[in-house]
């Protein structure tokens, strides 16, 4: 039973990241359960013995999302113990991620994804949330060594490290991948870490 439960978790898992795949590749309108099956190799049927409708596979890739979030934030406390370093290392994975997928742009700012479904709204607001509340521990810590002015708000400064990848995000996706994302990240990490550093 074990072993049957941890294959259909896998297989979700699969059926996730197909989900990610079509949406990346050809927009949120295109998202269906036959191009879903087709691109884990499986007949639609498959797809519903795991998820009853479409709705539920986009669910499904949304927590994806969330849970690329998470371990991006686990990696990087696991790579250093310096905060700056951290929150470093951690935009680099956000721009990578960037241009790796470009559907999460495509699910996070379409209302499509949200329309007739407030609960969805909801998660990726809890998604976000989480995400900010992890990086305003890494400020807290820094703050606690000393390597961050103590007078600024890890909130705000949570929010404003957001900033320095998702409006570029927003540009790279419209942009067809043309925005040079990393170049940008380069140049905001100097500004932002210039700015919050103590000394």
């Amino acid at each position: 039973m074990a072993a049957e439960k941890l294959q259909s978790r896998v297989r979700q898992e699969q059926i996730a990241q197909a989900a990610l795949s079509v949406v990346a590749n050809h927009g949120l309108k295109a998202l269906s359960v036959g191009a879903v099956a087709r691109r884990v190799g499986l007949v639609p049927s498959a797809i519903y013995r795991h998820f009853k409708n479409k709705d539920e596979v986009l669910d499904a890739a949304i927590g994806q999302i969330g849970w690329r979030l998470s371990e991006n934030v686990a990696a990087t406390l696991q790579e250093t113990r310096d905060p700056l370093e951290r929150l470093h290392h951690l935009l680099l994975r956000h721009v990578e991620q960037i241009r790796e997928n470009r559907a999460i742009p495509r699910i996070i700012f379409s209302e499509d994804a949200y329309s007739g479904h407030p609960e969805r709204r909801s998660k990726i607001f809890r998604i976000i949330q989480g995400y900010l509340a992890s990086v305003g521990e890494i400020i807290r810590e820094g703050q606690q060594q000393g390597q961050i002015r103590s007078e600024l708000d890890p909130e705000c400064l949570a929010l404003l490290f957001l900033g320095m990848f998702q409006p570029a995000g927003i540009l790279w996706h419209l942009t067809d991948g043309g925005f040079d994302v990393t170049r940008h990240a380069t140049r905001a990490w100097r500004v932002f870490v210039a700015a919050i550093r103590t000394g």
